[in-house]
């Protein structure tokens, strides 16, 4: 078995590539390919597209990889392999994002990521730091997790998904905000597994698990 964490120049790949090896490993989920060719896209079993920055400028560094879009929409939505966005990585699933410009997403999670506005003035945006899970609905990568496990987010806008069956989890900060969503063979993670301790760990591993 094949994962590959997509390289556009946008992701910690180095943090993320050591968490997936390592739970590869425990569960024997194969090799862990860092690349950007959209011709390994094409080949995995499992696809990765870790995110960090703003949303234009991620979406403007994953259309300059020749093909690379392209790639991703065979090998997800056509073939079906399980995909997992990570932050913006996460973001970009939606249909539009509003940071400094209203950007089109690769829209296979209706919504819009919107800025974080805390009821309580007194939250500070960007969201950072530990905040505990509240799980929305049953799912295989979730197995073995709890409402009140811990994970770590760094962001400042969050993804209002169109469709409620497609929440898997939230965090309150002054408001709900989407921690996990999904469908099919498709999921994003707000926060960033490859930093959440025990938490991030079993997600991956249930990720490299999961049979849709």
């Amino acid at each position: 078995m094949l994962t590959v964490l997509v390289d556009y120049e946008s992701g910690n790949l180095h943090s993320a590539q050591k968490a997936f090896e390592l739970m590869a490993a425990e569960v024997d989920g194969g090799q862990v390919l860092i690349s950007a060719r959209p011709e390994d896209v094409l080949r995995a079993d499992r696809i990765v597209l870790p995110g960090d920055g703003a949303f234009p400028s991620c979406r403007r560094e994953l259309d300059a990889v020749t093909g690379m879009t392209e790639a991703l929409h065979e090998a997800v939505l056509t073939r079906g392999r399980p995909f997992l966005g990570i932050c913006v990585g996460m973001q970009l699933l939606a249909t539009r994002g509003h940071e400094y410009a209203e950007t089109s997403g690769l829209d296979w999670i209706g919504g819009d990521v919107l800025r974080i506005t805390p009821a309580d003035p007194a939250l500070k945006v960007p969201h950072m730091g530990w905040n505990d899970l509240i799980l929305d609905r049953p799912h295989p990568v979730l197995a073995g997790l709890n409402s009140g496990d811990h994970a770590y987010f760094v962001h400042s806008y969050r993804f209002e998904v169109a469709d409620p069956a497609h929440l898997l989890a939230h965090v309150d900060y002054g408001g709900p905000v989407a921690a996990i969503v999904g469908r099919d063979t498709i999921l994003g993670m707000q926060f960033h597994p490859e930093k959440s301790q025990a938490t991030g760990l079993r997600l991956i591993g249930n990720f490299l698990r999961w049979k849709p």
